[in-house]
């Protein structure tokens, strides 16, 4: 079982930045290959995939609203996954949820949260224009 608790969400003015940290229960990043990421929703919309990392290799995997700002990294001694958000806009306010899985995933699926099957609770993100 892993668990999966976020933080770091706030509020930002547009042009902003807020890194999210989601911490992992277990050495679950150094003892195994998952696909771990985040995801968003805002209020009315559906949950989108965000960044995507597979922890095995370090490859990355970005939606294309958020390429060119938001990183997403991994900190294995700290058994942390992260995502520094840069050049906030306000379309990308809602709740960010940190999610991992050990399904292997073919390039389509990747950010397709219903691939993901341990969730943390979320942190709010809020971005004012």
């Amino acid at each position: 079982q892993v668990q999966l608790v976020e933080s770091g969400g706030g509020s930002v003015q547009a042009g902003g930045s807020l890194r999210l940290s989601c911490a992992a229960s277990t050495a679950t990043m150094t003892t195994y290959y998952m696909y771990m990421g985040w995801f968003r929703q805002a209020p009315g919309k559906e949950r989108e995939g965000v960044a995507v990392i597979y922890t095995g290799g370090g490859s990355t995997y970005y939606a294309d609203s958020v390429k060119g700002r938001f990183i997403i990294s991994q900190d294995n001694a700290k058994n942390t996954l992260y995502l520094q958000m840069n050049s906030l806009k306000p379309e990308d306010t809602g709740m960010y949820f940190c999610a991992a899985t050990f399904r292997r995933l073919g390039m389509g699926r990747i950010l397709a949260g219903n691939e993901y099957n341990y969730w943390g609770q979320g942190t709010q993100v809020a971005v004012s224009s």
